[in-house]
């Protein structure tokens, strides 16, 4: 990498084992050792590696951002979960029946709740279709025989 000293960035930068130091306009062994340069081999805001364009500096902020809006994101998806969850406990939890806990309870139903409730009224109808069609057969049947 010395070789490359007092030349231009780009020309450093082509051997991924160098760091351009760009106020020293040094062309200098990236210390893989360590995660970042010492400050006495050339200061952060300083060091170029990769890139010309972007400073260690930069480069550690911008991942410091990244980093934490992420781990904030993780903890909103968390807390919206866990809320929505505990929601959904309170409200199967709650002794009334389905349109009862809907006016009472301090909780509101579901997606799941809501077609659960559509398919008991649907099948409620059903039965009472099929129960008026048994009865409308047996008093043909007691009309036919005369009981």
């Amino acid at each position: 990498c010395n070789q490359y000293t007092n030349r231009s960035c780009e020309e450093c930068l082509k051997n991924v084992t160098c760091l351009w130091c760009v106020s020293s306009q040094e062309c200098v062994e990236y210390p893989v050792r360590r995660i970042l340069p010492p400050s006495d081999l050339c200061e952060l805001r300083s060091a170029r590696w990769g890139v010309c364009w972007v400073n260690f500096e930069a480069l550690i902020i911008a991942m410091s951002v990244v980093g934490g809006m992420i781990l904030i994101m993780l903890g909103v998806c968390c807390c919206c979960c866990c809320r929505k969850k505990s929601k959904k406990q309170v409200f199967q939890s709650c002794p009334l029946s389905f349109p009862q806990r809907q006016q009472r309870c301090n909780c509101v139903p579901d997606k799941d709740d809501e077609r659960a409730a559509r398919e008991r009224e649907k099948r409620r109808v059903r039965q009472e279709e099929r129960r008026a069609e048994m009865k409308s057969r047996h008093d043909e049947i007691r009309r036919k025989y005369g009981t």
